[in-house]
């Protein structure tokens, strides 16, 4: 592959030091034209000399959002540059969702095997969504927990026989709302009495018979979770 230019952006020095030793060892091909410790510095080597590859922290002097908002301005004003993210924010994964949807090529955590040959050069040909070992397990961990969780939501709706009116009315209550709230949502053609029979309805369906004496909707809210017919990671209202 040809030679390529490198910026990397790193405000703890002893972290500076190894990422470069890796570049000078592992990755000959790379040329590191510049380093930055804040944002002023990545734009003034910006304006020097546009690198092909921003190697981007995320926690630049404490702030986790300057190291997001610094990927989404060079995707924007510099498309053809590649940002791979190296960041020790190995617990916050909203934090990965972010720099992600500001366009990051992939993101590499401070942990286990670290930043590779093999990831950079993945990037610079191309790839997208480039991640090390540690946030692949994190990332199907979620997923194999995002794929059960729907697959027993499923089985449920079809065991107690659950409508979309059903789920609806029983998300809202889990959610707060009363059910002349709930009367009051967009689409939902029932009126309160018509709610309050389709609660002893459910209470019939979700309850065992001994069980059923003095369910109120509260409570039916919290058996529909243990259920699994509402995923408690799940839990948006409806747009009025």
């Amino acid at each position: 592959m040809e030679n390529f230019k490198v910026i990397i952006v790193e405000d703890v020095k002893l972290e500076l030091k190894g990422t470069e030793q890796i570049f000078r060892t592992e990755i000959p091909e790379a040329e590191v034209i510049g380093t930055a410790q804040n944002e002023s510095e990545v734009w003034k080597l910006f304006r020097i000399a546009e690198p092909d590859l921003l190697l981007l922290d995320l926690g630049l002097g404490g702030s986790t959002t300057i190291g997001v908002e610094i990927c989404r301005q060079v995707r924007t004003r510099y498309p053809q540059c590649h940002v791979l993210i190296f960041t020790g924010e190995i617990l916050n994964e909203r934090l990965w969702v972010e720099v992600l949807k500001a366009g990051a090529d992939g993101i590499i955590l401070k942990t286990g095997e670290l930043l590779t040959r093999d990831d950079v050069m993945l990037v610079m040909k191309g790839r997208k969504l480039v991640f090390n070992q540690p946030i692949l397990e994190k990332i199907v961990a979620r997923f194999k927990k995002s794929v059960m969780a729907e697959s027993l939501k499923r089985d449920a709706l079809i065991s107690y026989d659950i409508d979309e009116y059903d789920e609806r009315f029983l998300r809202h209550l889990a959610l707060g709302y009363t059910k002349e709230m709930i009367a009051q949502l967009r689409g939902m053609p029932f009126g309160t009495k018509s709610l309050e029979k389709r609660q002893v309805d459910l209470i019939n369906r979700l309850f065992p018979e001994g069980e059923r004496t003095g369910v109120n909707a509260t409570r039916l809210a919290v058996r529909a979770l243990q259920l699994h017919i509402l995923d408690l990671e799940n839990l948006e209202a409806d747009e009025d």
